[in-house]
């Protein structure tokens, strides 16, 4: 497993409307834990390619696309979640070809309660088999109303992709699995929480008069 490291800035995981069947009554089942002042989300994100595209969600709220895919579901593993959140936002069924990365994350919540919230969200994103004849389907909708809809986005695009390393990884696809570290908070773990601060100009003169 290749490791790299990467900086970002990512929205918190969208919540869409589920019909009858389609798994609304497991809602409650997603794992999004509360961990101290922040949150742990598990998430599956999929990688569907055509001709240098891959496709992307976009809502009529955000200036930003997201990947296909949500939170894992306790008793589930991450390959049945990306099959399960396939089936509900696109309308068929993918088998999983690869992992193809492991993005353990680290940002502030951008929606509902979660907001300026951090977040520790490991993902796991899982190269899709399109399926002969593939279609998007429609319109679908967030649990507020907002209109969401999937597009082919350009890998060269100069739109926001979230996770914006799809933008340099996909181009040149591999087959071994990736680990991707991205971290937005201003201090690192394996910095000091605060640094010594710089003397007084009183303090200063003190010293030089001594």
């Amino acid at each position: 497993m290749q490791a790299c490291k990467a900086v970002r800035r990512r929205p918190h995981c969208h919540h869409r409307r589920r019909g009858a069947g389609s798994g609304g009554e497991n809602m409650n089942k997603d794992i999004c834990v509360r961990c101290g002042e922040g949150v742990v989300n598990l998430r599956v994100g999929a990688i569907i390619l055509k001709e240098n595209k891959v496709l992307m969600v976009k809502n009529t709220r955000e200036d930003y696309y997201y990947s296909v895919g949500g939170r894992i579901q306790f008793g589930e593993t991450a390959e049945q979640a990306i099959k399960r959140e396939v089936k509900e936002e696109l309308g068929c069924e993918m088998e999983v070809d690869r992992l193809g990365f492991l993005c353990e994350a680290y940002f502030y919540g951008s929606v509902g309660d979660d907001q300026e919230r951090l977040i520790y969200e490991p993902a796991f994103y899982f190269y899709m088999r399109v399926p002969y004849g593939f279609d998007l389907p429609g319109h679908t909708f967030l649990e507020d109303g907002t209109p969401e809809y999937l597009e082919w986005v350009p890998l060269d695009t100069d739109k926001v992709l979230y996770p914006e390393f799809f933008k340099t990884e996909l181009r040149h696809p591999v087959r071994e699995t990736r680990h991707i570290v991205a971290d937005e908070r201003p201090i690192q773990p394996d910095r000091p929480i605060t640094a010594p601060a710089p003397p007084s100009p009183a303090a200063a003169r003190k010293g030089m008069e001594a």
